[in-house]
């Protein structure tokens, strides 16, 4: 481990080490335990049915109004719209406390099923001008269905509740269309964080590699920003059998895209974290023997802190616009950040360990490595303090390299580990709250 994060992270431990100390637990993990355990069948109804009629991100009005009818019933104060089609929720316990929100993301992805289950989605949609199938390929709808397993244990604790748990139901955690916002971002912007005001917030996500009973976290980086870059490399056009009349933009983003390679194995100080850019799409040209004036690269960069970050947005910049140059062309590049790092919050991620071993057991807790896919749940964690963990989804005995990996058509999840995710849940929201602390 790098010294200057070996001491920034022993100093976290050390400064969180009372609260850490203190941390009792609201409620006896047997009565979570067996409250979470009245509720699987349910939970599990809940997730086949949302499985089976998965929505794209913005579009989950269905699934919208499953959630809302469910809130009410159970009392809760219930909000709809937000940010589109999110569902928020307030549960007001019998004594006066602080706000702890829970979160789970509603949507599916462009993705055509092919896992053999009686429940499997056969949905179709318009996507990009495309008729694409839909699917629930990263787990959503278990997200769902846990958070909605434990609004149904904590409203039977209400009365014993001092302060108040906000449920949160997020579209488009995937993404939005092009031009349109979404997500996270804008359930930040329209003030689901306020009204009242959250304290700290936890997230659950499912994991198809990790096996089911096991619970994983990071303090500090625990997931990747993810920004877009686009690089329009201008040149000028000319017959393919007279190149020398040419500035060849085909030639000039290849020798760009080689370029940015040396970003990641030689500018990158990759000790410190991991760095990933890639470029994912490259556009130009209509025929074989015309040197077109226009090439456009897309791609994708992911790092694990800001200041990485903008060295590297730095670096891209200087490296597509200096080579462009060389070669007589021109680089427009255009970087957009899609969600900052999912930053668990090292004080309250060393609280809410024992909360994490009486859920699972100690045993079956772990630290994990840095993962460099994105979360927009990094939005909340940029205005309030909150931790985001892994639940396993992965059939027990099972070898995660056998597994379909997040995002594909096989992506299956043994819904045996869902009520630990209920249990964890609770027991976060509850242990929170015991703590008194705004």
């Amino acid at each position: 481990m790098h010294h200057r994060y070996l001491l920034a992270f022993t100093g976290a431990l050390l400064t969180a080490a009372p609260v850490f100390a203190q941390t009792k637990p609201a409620f006896p993990a047997e009565r979570i335990a067996k409250l979470s355990a009245q509720q699987e069948a349910k939970v599990i109804a809940w997730r086949r049915d949302l499985h089976e009629h998965p929505e794209l991100g913005n579009q989950e009005t269905r699934t919208a109004a499953l959630i809302a009818e469910h809130l009410r019933k159970l009392g809760l104060e219930v909000q709809t719209g937000v940010a589109r089609t999110g569902v928020v929720a307030l549960l007001k316990g019998g004594k006066p406390g602080p706000v702890v929100a829970l979160r789970a993301d509603m949507d599916g992805l462009p993705v055509t099923e092919s896992n053999n289950l009686p429940f499997a989605s056969k949905a179709r949609t318009q996507y990009n001008g495309q008729e694409v199938g839909v699917m629930h390929a990263c787990g959503h709808d278990t997200h769902v269905a846990m958070l909605l397993g434990a609004a149904e244990v904590l409203v039977q604790m209400r009365q014993e509740l001092a302060g108040t748990v906000k449920f949160i139901f997020q579209p488009a955690e995937e993404g939005s269309l092009p031009g349109q916002e979404g997500g996270a971002r804008l359930m930040v912007k329209e003030g689901v964080l306020q009204n009242p005001k959250v304290d700290a917030i936890f997230g659950l996500h499912i994991q198809a590699q990790t096996e089911v009973g096991k619970l994983s976290y990071r303090p500090g980086g625990e997931m990747a920003s993810s920004d877009v870059f686009n690089i329009k490399v201008k040149g000028k056009s000319a017959h393919g059998a007279y190149p020398w009349l040419a500035v060849d933009p085909v030639v000039t983003a290849a020798q760009i895209i080689l370029g940015l390679q040396t970003i990641v194995s030689r500018q990158a100080e990759l000790t410190e974290d991991a760095v990933v850019l890639t470029v994912g799409m490259v556009h130009g040209g209509v025929r074989n023997n015309i040197i077109p004036e226009q090439v456009e690269l897309t791609g994708t960069i992911r790092c694990l802190n800001k200041e990485m970050q903008q060295k590297v947005w730095a670096a891209v910049r200087r490296t597509a616009t200096n080579i462009a140059e060389s070669a007589g062309a021109t680089a427009e590049v255009d970087i957009v950040n899609y969600a900052p790092v999912t930053f668990n919050d090292p004080g309250l991620t060393a609280q809410i360990v024992p909360s994490l071993n009486r859920a699972a057991g100690p045993a079956n807790v772990s630290v994990q490595k840095a993962v460099t896919g994105a979360e927009d749940f990094a939005f909340y964690q940029e205005k309030v303090p909150g931790v985001f963990v892994f639940v396993g989804g992965m059939p027990k005995g099972k070898n995660p390299a056998d597994t379909a990996p997040h995002h594909t058509p096989g992506f299956f999840v043994d819904e045996s580990g869902l009520t630990l995710g209920v249990r964890t849940l609770v027991t976060l929201a509850t242990d929170y709250l015991a703590t008194g602390k705004k």
